[in-house]
C-alpha cells in the first residue's frame, strides 16, 4: 500500500499552500516495536547507493519502520527500501521538508520516535542547516541513535552534517586546490556545532564524493581548521560502523577503485598543528612529510575490510599512508603504522612554543602559562573571522555575548606559533 499525504492537508484539506512538509509513505500504517534493533551508522560518499551497505541498514533496524528525512525532491527512496533490497520491514515514511517549522511539528516528532532506522537523503547541506538547527527534532535523533534505538544514515549531504563539525556550503563549493591557496577562504564555512551526534563520530569532520572531484586538499585544510580527525568516502562507496566502533567498507572493489579514508593528525607529532596557516597564504602542514596518518580501505560487496573507530589505530584490509601539504600542495605516500604509544597529550600543550591553555574547554575565561613572554594573539570562528577578546598577559576571555562553539588561538612567542582549539560550552 502507497500512500501520499501531508499533514496540513489532512487537517485542513483546502490549505496546500505553506505547508511545512510532505509526507509520502509506504507499508504497514500502524507502528511495530521490534526487539532486534540494532544501533549504528552509515556513511554514504554519494553518487548511487551501495545496495550492500543499504541491505546492512535495513538489517539493523530488526523488520521496523524505516524514516527518511530530505529538503527536496520526493519518494525516491520509499519502493527501494521497502521492496527492492529484498529485506522485510514495517514501512518507509518519505518527509520532505519546506520550512523550519516542519521540525517542530508533533508528527514529525512521533514519527522519529517510531522509526528503528533514520535516513539523511543528498542535497544540501546548508539547506540542512537552516531547516533543523538547534531544533528538538535534533535532540529525538541524536538521542535514538546514540541510544542504539535506531540506525542512522546518510549519503552526500546527509554524510557531511554527520560529523562533529561539517563543511555547511554557505557561500558555496569550494575545490581543493583553491582551499589550499588560502585556508581561510571566504567558501571555507565550517559549522562547529554539532546536527547530528552518531557514536564514534566525536572531534570528527567528514568529507564525500572523494574521487569527484579530488577533495583530499580541501578536507586536509578542513582538519587544520579545526584540529579534527576526517572519515571520507569515494563516490559509490560506504562506511558502516557497528555498535562497537568497527567501521566496515563496502564498494564495487576490485571491479572499481572505491575507497575510504580514515585520516588523524600524526600521534607522533608533538606540535601537530600547521606550520603556514595564514589568512591569503598558501597552507603548510609538513611535519617532515608526515603531518597526517590515513589508513586508506578498499569497498568491497562483502565489507570484508574495516577500520577500528574505538580507539582509531588499527583494521584489517587496508593501507596506512602519510599526508602532508607544503607551500599550497598537496603530497601522499605509503607508510608505515601508527604508533601512539607514549605520545604526549598535544591537545592541552605545545611544546614548541612552551606554551599550555586551561581549563579547555571553558566557560569563556582561559589561563595561559608559557615558558616565554606571549607577544601576541589573535582567536578565530572556524569561518575565518576574527574574535574579540581581553588579553591581560595570563589570561583571556570571551564575550559573553559570544555563543558556545570552537574558536582557533593563535599565540606568538619568540619560540615561534602555536595555533590551538579552544572549546567555550
Amino acid at each position: 500500500m502507497k500512500i501520499q499525504i501531508t499533514v496540513l492537508q489532512l487537517l485542513f484539506p483546502l490549505l496546500i499552500l505553506g505547508q511545512s512538509f510532505v509526507s509520502y509513505f509506504t507499508g504497514n500504517p500502524g507502528n511495530v516495536n521490534p526487539g532486534n534493533v540494532k544501533g549504528g551508522t552509515v556513511l554514504m560518499g554519494g553518487g548511487t547507493e551501495n545496495d550492500e551497505a543499504m541491505r546492512w541498514f535495513l538489517e539493523r533496524a530488526g523488520g521496523g519502520d524505516v524514516l527518511v528525512l530530505r529538503a527536496s525532491g520526493s519518494d525516491d527512496y520509499n519502493d527501494y527500501f521497502y521492496s527492492e533490497l529484498g529485506v522485510r520491514i514495517n514501512s518507509v515514511e518519505t518527509i520532505v521538508f519546506r520550512t523550519k517549522s516542519a521540525a517542530e511539528d508533533l508528527y514529525v516528532h512521533t514519527r522519529i520516535r517510531n522509526a528503528e532506522a533514520i535516513w539523511i537523503a543528498g542535497g544540501d547541506q546548508k539547506r540542512y542547516f537552516e531547516l533543523w538547527d538547534r531544533t528538538t527534532l535534533i535532540d529525538l535523533i541524536n538521542d535514538r541513535a546514540r541510544s542504539n534505538f535506531c540506525v542512522l544514515g546518510g549519503t552526500s549531504a546527509g554524510m557531511a552534517v554527520l560529523g562533529e563539525n561539517y563543511f555547511s556550503a554557505e557561500n558555496g563549493t569550494i575545490r581543493s586546490e583553491e582551499a589550499l591557496q588560502n585556508p581561510f577562504d571566504s567558501k571555507i564555512t565550517i559549522r562547529d556545532k554539532p546536527l547530528f551526534r552518531p557514536n564514534f563520530l566525536e572531534e570528527t569532520i567528514t568529507d564525500t564524493h572523494y574521487d569527484n572531484p579530488d577533495r583530499k586538499g580541501r578536507h586536509t585544510v578542513f582538519m587544520a581548521r579545526t584540529g579534527f580527525r576526517g572519515i571520507a568516502c569515494d563516490e559509490f562507496t560506504a562506511v558502516c560502523v557497528d555498535e562497537d566502533g568497527k567501521a566496515r567498507v563496502f564498494g564495487g572493489y576490485p571491479e572499481f577503485d572505491d575507497n575510504a579514508y580514515f585520516i588523524q593528525p600524526n600521534c607522533a607529532n608533538a606540535e601537530p598543528a600547521a606550520e603556514v596557516m595564514e589568512a591569503g597564504q598558501p597552507l603548510s602542514w609538513n611535519k617532515n612529510a608526515a603531518a597526517l596518518k590515513t589508513y586508506q580501505v578498499k569497498g568491497t560487496a562483502s565489507g570484508a575490510f574495516h577500520f577500528d573507530l574505538s580507539d582509531w589505530e588499527g583494521g584489517a584490509g587496508g593501507s596506512w599512508h602519510n599526508w602532508w601539504v607544503e607551500n599550497g600542495r598537496f603530497n601522499e605516500l605509503p607508510s608505515d603504522s601508527l604508533d601512539c604509544q607514549n605520545v604526549v597529550n598535544v591537545a592541552e600543550h605545545s611544546t614548541k612554543v612552551g606554551v599550555r591553555v586551561f581549563p579547555n574547554p571553558s566557560n569563556g575565561l582561559f589561563q595561559i602559562e608559557a615558558a616565554f613572554p606571549v607577544r601576541e594573539i589573535e582567536i578565530f570562528d572556524m569561518n575565518g573571522r576574527k574574535v574579540p577578546f581581553r588579553f591581560d598577559g595570563s589570561s583571556f576571555s570571551l564575550p559573553k555575548q559570544i555563543r558556545d562553539g570552537v574558536f582557533i588561538l593563535k599565540l606568538k612567542t619568540k619560540k615561534g606559533t602555536a595555533w590551538q582549539r579552544v572549546v567555550v560550552y
